[in-house]
């Protein structure tokens, strides 16, 4: 383990939580081999907790861990492609793409040789360890599952003009958490990894390195200007690209907020809050007579003995390989339709689940107290007791992201949700009490509209499951996610009853 602490987590670097030291093993794509996945397994029980947690950036993260990870395991590691070859850039954020990159039957180009061709260059450029460990890359490919609404300094978004595929470059500036904004280029795939190499040299160039804290990109585009910032890009690249013949010029993929155009992303999935969640359950992989299914992860959580049982129905069945998603579930690919029955008892007998309508599908939890100072609220045990609680009383046909967050930081789920509670501490007679805000919807606020303050975690289930009562009566059609049914429908505080 290299010697002192950092403030973001990495293999290579020593992170304090409030459970032991954490580690974050970055897996860009989020695609591994079920070798990998043993060796991580291996990890967890022997230095760890005995589980890992996946993250909003398909990462890993192993916790409570008592003792540094000796040389050697971590040789191991970068020997079977776990970990940076070069432990200096190990801080930078994971490469980000669609889960379903390669496979998805919509998609208009495949984005992995895109993330491992960053990957790579990071590894082989050690004056990007510079850059600040925030600094973050997404790639999409235009698919049904799409990550261009993800929060991302820089995201290269894939659209056709005239029968060819094109990327648009986004840029993270304006106000901190606004997704990023559209600068009207439009670039070949060729291009893209070039304008991404300028995009950081210039970054380096405009920042003090040896500072502890590291500008974001987003800070440093607002203070030169964009156009100022790709006028210096363009300098460093062999070849124009702030200006087009391409005519017409495609409708931005990202409208205001979080939204994006239907146009790009799929009949009908534009707007819809639960489009997201399209990955769990069975699908047709692009790859005739393929199939993957996507898993539910209770809060992002496996056990190690799940890791392992997950790894060998991948090598038994599919393809070695697993995905990890952004929302904290993953993938198993490339599986023969004969074979798909088998592998859902199969993921049953581990104790995991592949329906959408598991309310667990779309929930998130931070790490909560037990693993973070910060945090109000236990957030992850209140966050499996609401489930539990709901399970049986309000059955779900579709997807509802319930966001349990321990403080404003919000570390779990940077997008907003159809539902946020964030954690408080609430003064009482007999002392201080655990309990939650509540927001709902999309506005201008950081978390949504605030409609409860100061709600005790024992008031907490009967009051969402009154709301998800309200949402399955009064919304349009099955069709409409809570988040949309909220920001049309005024919810009237406390007045709603449950029948069920």
């Amino acid at each position: 383990m290299l010697s002192g602490f950092a403030t973001c987590p990495g293999l290579f670097y020593a992170t304090p939580a409030a459970d032991g030291i954490l580690s974050r093993i970055r897996i860009p794509g989020g695609i591994i081999s079920s070798q990998q996945c043993r060796a991580i397994a291996d990890i967890a029980d022997q230095h760890g907790g005995g589980y890992v947690d996946v993250t909003n950036r398909a990462n890993l993260q192993v916790r409570e861990i008592r003792a540094g990870i000796n040389a050697e395991v971590l040789k191991h590691l970068q020997d079977i492609g776990l970990g940076s070859r070069n432990p200096v850039v190990d801080h930078i954020r994971n490469v980000m793409t669609s889960p379903t990159a390669g496979i998805d039957p919509q998609e208009l180009i495949d984005t992995r040789p895109f993330v491992q061709g960053w990957d790579d260059y990071i590894a082989g450029h050690p004056a990007l360890s510079g850059l600040s460990a925030k600094f973050s890359v997404c790639f999409d490919g235009g698919g049904i599952i799409r990550v261009c609404d993800r929060l991302n300094d820089i995201l290269f978004a894939a659209v056709l003009v005239d029968g060819n595929v094109y990327f648009c470059l986004y840029l993270s500036v304006g106000a901190k958490g606004q997704p990023p904004s559209d600068m009207g280029i439009l670039l070949s795939p060729e291009k893209c990894l070039p304008v991404l190499a300028a995009l950081a040299d210039v970054y380096l160039a405009h920042s003090n390195t040896t500072s502890k804290r590291r500008l974001r990109l987003l800070e440093l585009l607002n203070t030169l200007g964009c156009e100022n910032y790709l006028q210096e890009v363009e300098q460093r690249l062999p070849f124009s690209f702030l200006s087009s013949d391409l005519t017409p010029r495609p409708p931005s993929l990202l409208g205001k907020g979080e939204e994006f155009s239907p146009l790009l992303a799929g009949e009908g999935l534009g707007e819809r809050s639960n489009a997201k969640y399209q990955h769990i359950g069975i699908h047709a992989q692009r790859q005739q007579g393929l199939f993957y299914i996507g898993v539910v992860l209770p809060l992002g959580r496996l056990e190690s003995n799940q890791i392992r049982g997950l790894a060998d129905l991948a090598a038994k069945y599919g393809s070695g390989t697993l995905r990890l998603t952004p929302w904290q579930n993953l993938l198993i690919t490339d599986i023969p339709q004969q074979w798909v029955a088998d592998i859902q008892s199969e993921i049953a007998f581990l104790g995991l689940d592949s329906s959408a309508t598991n309310i667990k599908s779309a929930l998130v939890a931070c790490s909560g107290k037990k693993g973070c100072a910060a945090s109000a609220t236990d957030t992850k045990n209140d966050a499996l007791a609401l489930a539990q609680y709901l399970e049986t009383r309000v059955p779900l046909d579709c997807p509802v992201n319930i966001h349990f967050s321990g403080c404003e930081k919000s570390c779990a789920q940077h997008s907003k949700s159809d539902i946020t509670l964030l954690g408080v501490n609430i003064e009482a007679d007999n002392g201080t009490v655990e309990g939650y805000h509540v927001y709902v919807g999309d506005s201008n606020q950081k978390f949504g509209l605030e409609l409860y303050q100061y709600v005790t975690f024992a008031e907490l289930p009967a009051l969402i499951e009154r709301m998800l009562y309200v949402y399955k009566i009064h919304r349009l059609n099955s069709d409409e996610s809570f988040g949309e049914f909220a920001n049309r429908y005024a919810i009237r505080t406390g007045k709603e009853k449950s029948t069920g």
